[in-house]
C-alpha cells in the first residue's frame, strides 16, 4: 500500500533529497560545533551555519542576516518573543485563532499580571483588522497573531494589522509557523517587530530548527532566557548583548541548521512564488473534490488563494480520529484529526465538543495523484458511514 503523507502543516515531509546529504554528510564528515574553533572543520561548520541565516534572511527579505536567531522550533521562537519582551502590567492584544505556542505563555504571564485580549474570527477561521485595532488599549504594547490558522489554513490580514500598529509605536509579533516557505513576503512587507516560525514545516529543514527574525532595535528590549556560552566575548561572564549571539547560547544544532539551511535554499532556487503556485493548484484540486462528498463539511475559505495549503473537514457519522485512522490503515493516507493544540479556534468553529477536525495539509513534493487518492478515500467513507 502507498503512502501517502498529508500532515504537513504538523512537519513536512518528504525533505528534498539534498536535506537528507547534507545532514548526512555534515555528521559524517564533519561533526565539529558551531563558533568553537579555527580548525578546518570547525571553519566549515561555522560557514555552513552562516550560509543557512543567509538563506532564511534572504526569503524575508533581510539585508543583515545576523537579524535571524536560530532556536529549537516554532514554539521556542515565540517563548524567546513573548517571554523576552512582555512584563508584568502590560496588555496584549492576540486572536482566538492562535496555537498553544501563543496561548500558553500568554496564559502563564496572565498570572504575573499581564492583561490579554482575544480577538474572535469569523465563520472560515479570519480575524478582522479593525478589530485587532479596536482591542487596543492606552495600555496596550504588544499584537501578536498568526500569519495563517494551522486549524483552517485561513490567511490573516497580518500586512493590515502590521501597517497600523507601526504608525501607533505597538510592537507586532507575527507566528508565521505555517506560511514561510510557503507564502513569498518579506518582513517589511508585514510591518512585524518580530516573526517566529518552525524549520522543519515550510522550510523544509529537519524537527529541531526553528527561526525568529528581531527587527533592528528590538534586541535592547528583548530580554535572554536562555544565558550560557556562545563562543563569543569568553572572557566576560554576561551574555553578550550582540545579535544573535544574545540569543543563541549553548552548542546550536549544526546538523538540523545544516539541513535547513539546504532546505530553504531549495525553495529559493525553484522561487517561493513558484511553491506557492503549486500548492494553490493542489488545495483548488483537493477543495473542488471535497465539495462534491455527501456529508463533508469544509471548515475554512473554499478558495485556494485565501488560505495555505491546508483543509480541515468533518465527516458525518465519524469522530476525527476514527475517520485518520480509517485513512491510515485501509488507504495509506496520513493526516491529522484532533484539536491541533488550537482550543479557541475550534471552540470559535464549533468543533471543540465534537473532537475537533480531519486536517489535511499538503507539502511541495506532494501531487495531484495524491490529492485524488485523499478525495476518493474520503468518498468510499462518506459511501460507507
Amino acid at each position: 500500500m502507498q503512502r501517502i503523507y498529508l500532515d504537513n502543516a504538523a512537519t513536512s515531509w518528504p525533505k528534498p533529497a539534498e536535506v537528507y546529504d547534507a545532514v548526512d554528510r555534515w555528521q559524517r564528515e564533519n561533526g565539529a560545533p558551531f563558533g568553537r574553533g579555527v580548525y578546518d572543520s570547525a571553519s566549515a561548520t561555522d560557514r555552513l551555519v552562516h550560509d543557512a541565516r543567509r538563506a532564511v534572511a534572504e526569503v524575508l527579505g533581510i539585508d543583515d542576516p545576523s537579524r535571524i536567531v536560530f532556536t529549537l522550533n516554532g514554539t521556542d521562537a515565540l517563548h524567546l518573543a513573548i517571554q523576552g519582551l512582555i512584563k508584568p502590567g502590560d496588555h496584549v492584544v492576540t486572536t482566538v485563532v492562535e496555537h498553544n505556542s501563543v496561548l500558553r505563555p500568554l496564559r502563564q504571564l496572565e498570572s504575573r499580571g499581564v492583561a490579554t485580549a482575544h480577538v474572535g474570527c469569523d465563520g472560515n477561521g479570519v480575524v478582522a483588522a479593525g478589530d485587532v485595532i479596536k482591542a487596543l488599549n492606552s495600555k496596550t504594547k504588544f499584537v501578536v497573531v498568526a500569519h495563517a490558522s494551522n486549524v483552517t489554513g485561513a490567511l490573516q490580514p497580518v500586512a493590515e494589522i502590521g501597517a497600523e500598529l507601526r504608525k501607533r509605536g505597538v510592537t507586532f509579533i507575527v507566528d508565521a509557523a505555517q506560511t514561510l516557505g510557503e507564502l513569498p513576503f518579506t518582513a517589511e512587507e508585514l510591518s512585524c517587530d518580530l516573526l517566529a516560525s518552525p524549520g522543519h514545516k515550510g522550510l523544509l529543514g529537519p524537527l529541531g530548527t526553528g527561526v525568529l527574525y528581531v527587527r533592528p532595535g528590538i534586541e535592547e528590549r528583548l530580554g535572554s532566557i536562555r544565558i550560557g556560552g556562545t563562543g563569543s566575548q569568553s572572557s566576560s561572564t554576561l551574555q553578550p548583548k550582540t545579535m544573535p549571539d544574545k540569543f543563541e547560547a549553548g552548542n546550536l544544532n549544526v546538523p538540523g541548521v545544516v539541513g535547513l539551511g539546504t532546505g530553504v535554499r531549495w525553495l529559493l532556487e525553484r522561487g517561493i512564488a513558484n511553491v506557492r503556485e503549486h500548492a494553490l493548484q493542489l488545495t483548488t484540486r483537493l477543495l473542488d473534490g471535497l465539495l462534491t462528498l455527501n456529508g463533508v463539511r469544509v471548515l475554512g475559505p473554499r478558495e485556494a488563494s485565501r488560505c495555505v495549503g491546508l483543509v480541515s473537514l468533518t465527516i458525518e457519522g465519524y469522530d476525527p480520529q476514527e475517520a485518520a485512522a480509517v485513512l491510515a490503515t485501509s488507504f495509506g493516507i496520513e493526516a491529522r484529526a484532533g484539536l491541533h493544540c488550537s482550543p479557541l479556534m475550534h471552540k470559535a468553529l464549533g468543533t471543540d465538543a465534537g473532537g475537533g477536525t480531519l486536517r489535511l495539509s499538503l507539502g511541495p513534493l506532494n501531487t495531484a495523484g495524491h490529492v485524488d487518492a485523499a478525495v476518493a478515500a474520503l468518498g468510499q467513507l462518506t459511501a460507507t458511514g
